[in-house]
């Protein structure tokens, strides 16, 4: 257990811990504690925006613009790569030229385009969601739930898609998770993510249906342009993922 979590921290952030799985089916189990990692992730981001602006003083906006970057410092702006290599295939003729372009490390303009516009959103949406004042216990803990339940979804979005197509290259970094997953292991891993938005009511309910809205069309899009998933292919899940939860967070009354 302690070996999976590990192994999820090793492989969603650049926390400073050693992986200490190796085969397929290693890092599938790891895979049950992504939205675990997703859920300490983003419980602290919101918690250090909530501090900045209530204790520190800063603007909404500045503490903000810091949360974001400190969230791509702690994940090696991971899933934006993932997100920018998907939006140049966009640009391929043809399934083997949008996997050949997903491969050069050179950014597009559509990837550019597709990480401002994601950056920009992001920071919209948690400047709706960190209160301008000092919120007291009650409030503070209200929106790191949120935080929690937006980046553990996230991260639980990637798995239905890496459960459901096959895997588009012959190797490559994501492999070993879709092939190794399990229906148990999506199951187990969505426990987490399920439970928080149940404790946020209403708010939750929209937050799950939209990272579930974004899973379903991330991967139906992938399916029909590459074959299949990529590390790419789940990086950009769980970005989306992430934003249109926070979407459904700030479009709920």
């Amino acid at each position: 257990m302690r070996t999976g979590f590990l192994d999820a921290v090793a492989l969603l952030t650049r926390l400073p811990v050693r992986q200490a799985g190796g085969d397929g089916a290693d890092l599938a189990r790891a895979a049950v504690w992504f939205p675990v990692v997703g859920a300490l992730l983003g419980g602290a981001l919101v918690g250090t925006g909530l501090l900045l602006v209530a204790w520190a003083g800063l603007p909404v906006p500045v503490a903000v613009l810091l949360v974001v970057s400190l969230e791509q410092l702690a994940t090696g702006a991971l899933h934006l790569d993932g997100l920018a290599d998907l939006a140049d295939a966009s640009g391929g003729a043809d399934r083997q030229a949008r996997l050949r372009i997903m491969k050069d490390h050179a950014t597009g303009v559509y990837g550019t385009a597709a990480v401002v516009l994601a950056l920009l959103l992001e920071g919209a949406l948690l400047v709706e969601l960190v209160p301008t004042a000092d919120p007291g216990a009650a409030g503070m803990t209200s929106a790191v739930l949120l935080g929690a339940a937006a980046w553990s979804l996230s991260r639980a979005a990637m798995l239905p898609v890496a459960l459901a197509l096959p895997y588009a290259r012959e190797d490559g970094t994501g492999r070993a998770v879709v092939d190794g997953l399990a229906r148990r292991h999506t199951l187990l891993a969505w426990v987490a993510p399920v439970v928080l938005c149940v404790l946020l009511g209403w708010t939750g309910a929209a937050m799950l249906g939209g990272a579930l809205a974004a899973a379903l069309l991330v991967g139906a899009h992938a399916g029909r342009t590459l074959g299949g998933a990529t590390g790419d292919v789940l990086g950009a899940t769980a970005q989306v993922a992430l934003l249109a939860s926070l979407l459904g967070a700030v479009a709920t009354p």
